[in-house]
């Protein structure tokens, strides 16, 4: 009996370790297979993660050209541990002007019981890329029906990827991808999530898209995807950034469905822990690009992996299984 007593007490460790490592992929969309521009946030209503994402028509054999990243509408995922996602449904948005319409690149944060979301409008579906956006600003209680409230008036009629997080002084701050100006990463202000002052460009060192912005180890980070993996600069005053010569996600990992370049993110910094939900095209091997355009290159999924700091330089090893067991965020 001591020995079975034993043998419990070793195991019971390894079980948990086990129960609580992420799987590869971490999530696949069942509409479209397109799941693609994560943004996880606390549901404190329903007690569990809501994961939003641009839920892009891989699957649609007839879409043209670019047609299929078009057209798309904003899926919501569900967790109560940010391990074990399940489909739950679209975002009911209140805003469709036009008789075609695409929502891309979600953001949502809370602020005071309310949930802001500011979303990428492309007004119809294009087989091209050569078509306004506009970032628009909507709100929900609850995280399902969202309520339109204003297009953002920023540097130009073709920005997208919004980023937003408050400032130290109680006010608001956001960042975004102007395309016209070489795809640089500008950003606004504003005391309240519902004027925003536009400030010119944050960075423009190179190209990029998807900005998110987080605090972790005592210092304010941005990452910024460059198709090449992701670039990740540093501040202590959120205007002036250093990018760190290496960028992470570049280096295809080897898990299940994860052999591809890392692309726009979100980070989750829970206990401490910095979390980076990513999509890739698993389809799109360093030997197998975007040329031949079919359901396999096409379909997006997301995966997860763990920042770490090492020697002052932030990394992430995609290769080793994550733990994770979020915890409800500290209000």
């Amino acid at each position: 009996m001591k020995n079975i007593f034993c043998l419990l007490v070793f195991l019971f460790p390894l079980c948990l370790h086990a129960q609580q490592t992420a799987p590869k992929p971490l999530y696949r969309d069942p509409v479209y297979d397109g799941a693609a521009d994560p943004v996880v946030i606390w549901n404190a209503k329903e007690k569990k993660w809501f994961m939003f994402y641009t839920n892009r028509r891989a699957s649609d054999a007839n879409a043209k050209g670019v047609s299929w990243c078009h057209g798309t509408r904003i899926g919501i995922a569900e967790s109560v541990n940010g391990r074990n996602w399940t489909y739950r449904d679209t975002a009911n948005i209140n805003y469709r002007p036009d008789s075609g319409y695409t929502f891309w690149a979600p953001e949502v944060t809370e602020h005071n019981g309310t949930y802001h979301m500011y979303l990428t409008y492309v007004p119809g579906i294009f087989n091209d890329w050569g078509h306004p956006r506009n970032i628009v600003h909507l709100t929900s209680s609850d995280l399902l029906n969202w309520h339109y409230q204003s297009v953002l008036k920023l540097s130009s009629n073709k920005v997208l990827d919004a980023c937003v997080s408050r400032l130290p002084d109680g006010n608001w701050r956001m960042w975004y991808n102007d395309e016209p100006t070489g795809k640089s990463i500008f950003y606004a202000d504003s005391p309240d999530l519902y004027n925003w002052t536009d400030k010119g460009k944050a960075i423009s060192d190179q190209r990029g898209e998807g900005p998110k912005v987080f605090y972790w180890k005592g210092r304010y980070r941005m990452i910024v995807d460059n198709w090449a993996g992701m670039s990740i600069y540093s501040s202590s005053d959120m205007v002036n950034w250093t990018r760190q010569p290496n960028r992470i996600l570049e280096e295809p990992g080897t898990g299940a469905e994860d052999a591809a370049i890392g692309g726009h993110a979100d980070v989750l910094v829970n206990e401490g822990r910095a979390y980076v939900f990513y999509f890739i095209h698993p389809g799109r091997t360093k030997t197998n690009g975007a040329a031949n355009d079919s359901f396999n290159s096409r379909r997006t999924l997301i995966q997860l992996t763990e920042l770490e700091v090492k020697d002052g330089i932030i990394t992430c090893d995609r290769n080793k299984p994550v733990q994770i067991n979020l915890k409800k965020p500290k209000s």
